[in-house]
């Protein structure tokens, strides 16, 4: 057990070290998001996709996240190595951005370990062409040891605007174990939500400071916490593309 949070607590204080001036980009650019109300999204592609999942619909997070689900890389889609399939697919990413209305100047979050799928590929192609800023999580060591398997030959890291490195090992396994070649326990997951977590804390620091009221759900079991979020949608409304 302590090797593991020993290894996500290093990891964690690297990544505030190191990544230091890419996370403030990515807070001003979502704090001029949420002031400009431009619509922010996020996807990642099965495990990658907890991060969505994290950032949608969820008490303390901002109300104002639209995550891009694609059914096929998603993990309850049976069997699982179908996702794998689906997220290798040229085309699937293209087709699945045409399904969201992406206006210029929104923002796109995308986390993917590796940056090498095309599904995660061409939602970010797709999004520039629309004047979208894509911001990226991802492995940069992992990713430059690696190919794209898209035909552009593009990895994430090359084709965002904004990269924030999660620091972890390549291949996302970080504790040795005698005896095992393969290492264990992935931290992209748990340094990805770190990571996104404080973004969110800092842009609606700024937005109060500023004068501005940040979109931030209320727990749904708290006393009033249904008619404090009903207040917040329709207040922020148009910048929020799910059924609330």
């Amino acid at each position: 057990m302590l090797q593991y949070f020993e290894k996500v607590s290093s990891l964690l204080k690297e990544v505030e070290t190191k990544e230091k001036k890419n996370i403030k980009l990515a807070i001003d650019a979502l704090y001029e998001a949420n002031v400009n109300k431009n619509s922010i999204y996020i996807f990642g592609a099965s495990h990658a996709g907890i991060l969505a999942e994290e950032m949608y619909y969820r008490a303390g997070g901002m109300m104002n996240i639209n995550a891009i689900f694609g059914q096929e890389v998603m993990l309850d889609r049976s069997p699982i190595t179908f996702t794998s399939k689906m997220e290798r697919l040229e085309g699937y990413g293209t087709n699945l951005a045409s399904t969201v209305d992406f206006q210029a100047n929104d923002i796109l979050i995308l986390h993917s370990v590796s940056g090498r799928n095309p599904v995660t590929l061409e939602l970010a192609i797709e999004a520039r062409k629309r004047g979208v800023k894509v911001i990226s999580i991802t492995n940069l060591e992992y990713s430059k040891t690696v190919t794209s398997r898209h035909s552009s030959k593009k990895r994430l890291f090359e084709l965002s605007d904004i990269v924030i490195d999660n620091h972890g090992d390549v291949g996302d396994g970080s504790c040795e174990v005698p005896g095992m070649k393969q290492k264990v326990g992935p931290t992209s997951t748990v340094v990805g939500a770190s990571i996104l977590n404080s973004i969110i804390v800092e842009v609606s620091k700024l937005l109060v400071e500023n004068g501005s009221k940040a979109p931030v759900f209320y727990s749904a079991n708290i006393d009033g916490g249904d008619e404090l979020n009903n207040e917040l949608f329709n207040e922020f409304k148009q910048m929020i593309h799910y059924k609330y």
